[in-house]
């Protein structure tokens, strides 16, 4: 098979499923993204073909339109791209492509013939998910009529597309009803071989000099970036609490400090700054461990010495940090919104908790964490889920290989 995969931030949600199709050198694999000099892309057998940053929008511009404008832009930049493909004689005869940003917008008018399997994410809704779900910060009217305008390009890009994926039940039913009879539910994957727990893993620390052992009392929390999305002033509210029921804890805080989804503080503040400026005179400071953005490895590590994982957010997209915190065996107190209750059942593979209640959350993080052996079965059962439902080599690609053998099957 020709297989062309379109992501600006490439390899993104492909980043397991690309490299498999390249393995086999019966298919031709390209991507085309946008280029970021900072890092460079590099899959073997995969050909990549880069577009410059395109300009955004205008100032001008309505604010409820200036991300339709820019998604014009990109999907104009990435136009040209398929053209000089197209001349070089590369036809694919499937299209994978994130549809958020425009690049999937005309990709059918310079391969007609090809079919398109679109990626989607995340549907907004004037009211019942995100918007409007926190009273912290509470959504005004513009927030409510600007968050289904968002949709636009999402919809432009069903008229061209053949069939479309989401990750969870929950995501895929976000979408209209009419359109979700074409989506498949299907998972990026888990590696659950790369993946594991460790009864003997150490994290060393170098500020402070110490070394953290699987067995000790650590609590964990790990987000993109540290923001409300992801319950992160609702984490912090609760820590003081925790900390002086449990002395003996650390937390390992895992995160950046910018803003991936919804409202940024005001200019120059960052959330952790405000929240530790709210609560941060009762904390034992010297047991809580900012450690920023991390590698990828150092990030199993912290899942593996965990004795509990908080994950908080809001109906929204499902972190991949969760699934993989489960699969590393940790005991995971969620928040009791949809996209967590899809894969955490209370109880049975982990606790769920009122995202809305610190001290609620605070005192199942205490029971999590005095009560590590006689919960081991959930941490057991936790991963058992990810290995059942959510494994990358044995449930999730191979789903999606079939899926674009037959949509390939299906070309004209």
């Amino acid at each position: 098979m020709k297989l062309l995969f379109v992501h600006q931030n490439f390899p993104g949600q492909y980043r397991r499923m690309a490299p498999q199709f390249a393995a086999d050198p019966r298919n031709q694999v390209v991507s085309i993204s946008e280029r970021h000099p900072d890092r460079p892309i590099n899959f073997p057998r995969i050909r990549h073909m880069l577009y410059d940053a395109p300009k955004g929008a205008a100032k001008t511009t309505h604010h409820y339109l200036q991300n339709v404008e820019a998604a014009v832009r990109r999907g104009q930049s990435v136009v040209k791209v398929a053209f000089e493909l197209r001349k070089k004689g590369f036809a694919p005869d499937v299209i994978c492509a994130h549809p958020g940003w425009g690049e999937a917008l005309y990709l059918k008018e310079v391969f007609p013939r090809a079919k398109l399997l679109n990626y989607y994410e995340f549907f907004y809704r004037f009211k019942g998910s995100d918007v409007g779900f926190d009273p912290m910060y509470p959504a005004t009217m513009d927030d409510m009529f600007k968050s289904p305008t968002k949709n636009a390009t999402q919809l432009l890009s069903f008229v061209n597309a053949d069939a479309g994926v989401s990750p969870t039940h929950w995501q895929r039913d976000q979408y209209p009803p009419f359109w979700r009879s074409i989506i498949s539910v299907i998972h990026e994957g888990v590696d659950t071989v790369a993946i594991q727990p460790d009864p003997k893993a150490v994290l060393k620390l170098a500020e402070p000099a110490i070394e953290l052992n699987a067995g000790d009392e650590i609590l964990t929390y790990v987000s993109r970036n540290l923001e409300p999305y992801r319950g992160f002033h609702v984490f912090m509210r609760a820590l003081p609490e925790i900390l002086r029921r449990r002395p003996k804890a650390r937390v390992l805080v895992v995160g950046g400090d910018k803003v991936s989804y919804g409202r940024s503080p005001p200019a120059g503040q960052t959330y952790r700054e405000n929240l530790l400026a709210e609560v941060g005179k009762d904390l034992d400071l010297s047991r809580v461990h900012f450690m920023g953005n991390i590698p990828y490895g150092r990030f199993l590590n912290v899942l593996q010495v965990s004795t509990a994982h908080v994950y908080l957010t809001y109906p929204f997209v499902l972190s991949w940090s969760m699934l993989e915190a489960m699969a590393a065996g940790c005991l995971v107190v969620g928040s009791r919104t949809p996209p967590v209750e899809e894969a955490i059942e209370d109880g049975v593979n982990g606790l769920l908790v009122d995202f809305h209640a610190p001290q609620k959350i605070a005192a199942r993080v205490e029971e999590a964490l005095a009560n590590r052996e006689d919960l081991r079965p959930l941490r057991e059962r936790a991963r058992q889920t990810i290995v059942e439902r959510y494994d990358l080599k044995s449930v999730c690609l191979p789903q999606h290989v079939a899926l674009i053998e037959s949509l390939a099957a299906a070309r004209p």
